[in-house]
């Protein structure tokens, strides 16, 4: 029953128009996601948002696996009124994420800790890592190595955090090219040379908090066709 439920909420998320909030908000019911999180956080779902409370890594996986052409976006908010976990930084994502070893099961079963998650085949962006120094995108290759192209790596102040602003992400997978979009503006955009065309969602943290709303999965608008340019 519950595999059927879910099933019929991303069937409605992948119907609903680009930009539009789809019925059930996933972020209001943590039963659409998996939670691993070193000791010392929380999270929970509060008025309609997911709310991530984080001491020493975690990383919260939506349960549906999500296969390309897709595009996922949601709302994203670092809190900084003098919590605790209150530390502006590592508003980062995990998409089209799988196990190096089988594209079948859904990652899951690590502590939350960084470094568990090298051996995943992934897509994935740290927007104001580093102690908000820096925002970067890397494509996992299933090692530690997390490669790193120089045009990836992003340290001008207007490419990090602002505390308590809300960010509207918008990550996208299809024709072999992963994009990342903030508020709009796009800030990655990767040709890779081996598709990763089906895996699954997760935003992740570390010592920071974190508020998602809107989170929402659709198929990406179709392109034009590329016109051929006369001789």
């Amino acid at each position: 029953m519950y595999a059927r439920i879910l099933s019929a909420t991303f069937a409605a998320l992948i119907a609903a128009p680009c930009g539009l909030a789809a019925s059930p908000n996933p972020t209001s019911d943590l039963r659409h996601w998996l939670v691993e999180q070193m000791p010392g956080g929380t999270v929970k779902s509060t008025d309609g948002a997911i709310v991530i409370e984080d001491a020493a890594g975690g990383t919260v996986w939506f349960r549906e696996k999500l296969t390309a052409p897709v595009e996922i976006s949601y709302e994203v908010t670092v809190v900084a009124h003098g919590g605790p976990h209150d530390r502006v930084s590592d508003v980062n994502c995990f998409w089209m994420a799988r196990e190096v070893t089988s594209g079948v099961a859904m990652p899951a079963g690590r502590s939350g800790k960084f470094s568990d998650y090298d051996s995943l085949l992934t897509y994935y962006v740290g927007m104001g890592g580093n102690n908000n120094t820096t925002t970067r995108f890397r494509r996992y290759d299933g090692t530690a190595a997390r490669p790193l192209l120089p045009e990836h790596n992003l340290q001008e102040r207007k490419f990090l955090l602002e505390p308590n602003r809300a960010y509207r992400i918008r990550l996208v997978a299809r024709d072999g090219i992963a994009e990342y979009w903030r508020d709009g503006e796009r800030l990655f955009t990767f040709r890779d040379p081996i598709p990763l065309t089906a895996g699954w969602f997760a935003v992740r943290t570390v010592n920071s908090h974190l508020v998602i709303r809107n989170f929402v999965v659709s198929r990406p608008p179709v392109l034009p066709a590329r016109q051929s340019r006369a001789p």
